[in-house]
């Protein structure tokens, strides 16, 4: 008897499993469908790895080759016993392209404390061993023994944690022979500083992955060292300017410290400050006027956008405005005045000759050799007409005006023509403002030379005037001054302006005389001879935000790395670097709100301010109003 319903079963479940087998192989045929899909899709997308993987790969024993760029990895293996805070510094600061890696392994207390016990265990019975057999002291036992016993005891009161310490620098160069250079440098700056370092050999690779941001030491050549000299390490550090003397030019972007320095102690007092235009170098420089003038020292100012009008008045200062229509004249024939009394005349005279033949140059263009002959002897002759010779007692005399100049010249032979070119100055257009005697003092702390107003043909002309009086005054009597010259390219533009002021800049530290020299146009300041020249006896340096056409030539001149290069382009207002001798910082300039009140030249500020004293005033006003009509 067959049973029909087990068959009936059977047959169902055959069914079934043929069902599920094609099923199976629907859903196998559409995952491979998908997955030929998507690696289609991948073949035509990008991914990030694919935009930063080089061309090609080639592995060398000493080093690699990405692409056109050849690869190499140093790696440090040891350090000497002491090694001062920045050391890593010089290597950080390499105007090269590299890669940095340091990794850092903990090391439990107790292991290195047991093995510190060990060897102190050790030492202790070699020294003693020593003693008993009457052999001569071993210095570097005792070193090492002390050294030990100053780690434990640091390690155990937890000032000091111990680390393996491995640091690792790859260098990239456009070719072997530069790789090479570059290699040797590195070696060269560790070597230094007794840290001794190789070249990876056969792990080229392995160095380079080392140094790549994944996190991944594929070296492993570690030495073993305390927190202290690994901090020593940390590449991240910038110059302190922080001093017991001295102003606060600023705080320091790096590590929020204060900039303190005395301008006064480096081997000159000299400043050069380069910015472009709205980058806030007169309100850095208007700031430390004003803070130099609460510690004593006088300061003088040519101001060519009266903008040290409102500081001047604040501060109680002489604010004297050169113009073709103003009352303050200054006679550029105004004789050098006696040192201490011990100066001859004959020299007195033949440098105000000297001084007086640049500003005649300046007024009058290029002169011939013969035409340069006739003004020598012609000024000479000038003095000599008001009894002014070697032989004159200089105290008691009236120095002559340009007016004598042209009359002398009208007299000599060939001077007809200079006589007639210089009447522009003393009857024309551009007259009495050379032409009078001088009229000005400089009896107060703070004394500011206006040139706003002055025509551009005569700006140069009047400066060159304003800086030899200040220099006569800063001649007769020792202090501590400071000169700021604004816009300081105005004079770079003539040979014997620009002569004048390389001379005055490397000449006053005698006289305890710091200058400050102030421009935004930097082509036409650093591409004269004595642009560079005064860079160069400038010991301080303050560099706000530039223009990318300046930002080269200012990068060769102050041998900047790219990174403070790229700094000084996205610097904001009154950020940039801040030089003092070899030491220099990031700096970011910092007022208080009463000193910011004083020195700002922002438009909408300064009118903020004049309403807000309107306000004030009209309040005041009827306060007495009222208080009358109380009474």
């Amino acid at each position: 008897m067959v049973n029909f319903k087990k068959l009936n079963n059977l047959d169902s479940s055959k069914e079934e499993d043929k069902y599920s087998q094609g099923q199976q192989k629907t859903n196998i045929d559409v995952t491979k469908d998908l997955i030929e899909e998507e690696k289609e899709y991948r073949r035509g997308s990008l991914s990030i790895r694919d935009l930063i993987a080089p061309a090609s790969f080639q592995v060398n024993p000493s080093y690699l080759m990405l692409g056109d760029k050849f690869v190499r990895t140093i790696f440090v293996i040891t350090y000497p016993r002491y090694i001062s805070v920045g050391w890593f510094a010089p290597v950080i600061n390499l105007n090269s392209t590299f890669d940095v890696s340091m990794f850092f392994y903990p090391v439990n207390n107790t292991m290195v404390l047991k093995q510190l016990k060990n060897k102190v265990g050790a030492l202790e019975a070699q020294i003693i061993s020593d003693a008993e057999k009457g052999a001569a002291r071993d210095p570097l036992r005792e070193t090492a023994l002390r050294d030990i016993e100053a780690l434990r005891d640091a390690l155990t009161q937890g000032i000091e944690k111990f680390f393996q310490f491995a640091l690792y620098v790859t260098l990239y160069a456009d070719s072997k022979k530069e790789l090479d250079r570059m290699s040797d440098e590195v070696e060269d700056i560790f070597g230094s500083r007794l840290v001794y370092s190789r070249r990876v050999f056969y792990q080229a690779e392995q160095g380079f992955n080392s140094t790549m941001p994944l996190g991944n030491d594929e070296l492993y050549i570690a030495f073993n060292m305390n927190s202290s000299p690994i901090a020593s390490s940390f590449p991240f550090i910038s110059s302190e300017l922080t001093s017991d003397n001295g102003i606060l030019y600023g705080i320091n972007r790096h590590n929020n410290s204060l900039i303190l320095f005395d301008r006064f102690s480096l081997q000159n007092a000299n400043t050069v400050v380069f910015a472009t235009s709205g980058a806030g170098k007169s309100y850095a420089i208007k700031l430390e006027v004003l803070r130099s003038l609460m510690l004593g020292t006088d300061v003088m100012i040519i101001d060519p956008e009266f903008e040290y009008k409102y500081l001047s008045d604040a501060v109680g200062g002489t604010y004297i405005n050169v113009s073709l229509s103003s009352e303050n004249k200054i006679n550029p024939f105004d004789l050098p005045r006696s040192i201490g009394g011990d100066s001859k005349a004959g020299d007195i005279i033949r440098s105000a000759v000297i001084t007086v033949k640049g500003l005649i140059r300046l007024m009058l263009g290029d002169l011939t050799h013969e035409e340069d002959s006739i003004i020598d002897r012609a000024l000479l002759e000038t003095y000599a007409k008001k009894d002014i010779t070697p032989e004159s007692d200089l105290n008691n005399i009236e120095p002559p005006v340009m007016q004598d100049f042209q009359d002398v010249l009208e007299g000599m032979e060939g001077g007809n023509s200079l006589a007639l070119r210089l009447k522009k100055y003393t009857e024309g257009t551009f007259s009495g403002l050379f032409n009078s005697p001088t009229n000005v003092e400089m009896d107060n702390n703070l004394v500011c030379f206006s040139v706003r107003d002055l025509e551009d043909e005569l700006r140069p002309i009047s400066i060159y005037t304003v800086v030899n009086y200040i220099w006569n005054v800063v001649r007769s009597e020792m202090k501590k001054r400071i000169l700021v010259i604004d816009e300081a390219w105005w004079l770079m533009q003539h040979e014997d302006s620009a002569k004048f002021i390389f001379a005055l800049v490397k000449r006053c530290r005698k006289y305890y005389l710091g200058v400050t020299t102030i421009t935004q146009d930097v082509n036409d300041f650093l591409t004269s001879p004595y642009g560079q020249a005064i860079v160069t006896n400038s010991s301080l340096q303050l560099l706000l935000k530039q223009s990318t056409a300046g930002v080269d030539l200012i990068q060769k001149t102050f041998a900047l790395t790219e990174g403070e290069k790229y700094l000084l382009l996205e610097s904001g207002l009154g950020e940039g670097i801040f030089f003092a001798g070899s030491k220099h910082a990031a700096i970011k300039i910092v007022a208080s709100y009463t000193e910011d009140q004083l020195i700002t030249s922002y438009p909408r500020q300064l009118m903020q301010i004049e309403d807000s004293k309107k306000e004030f005033d009209e309040s005041l006003a009827d306060e007495y109003d009222t208080n009358r009509s109380e009474e």
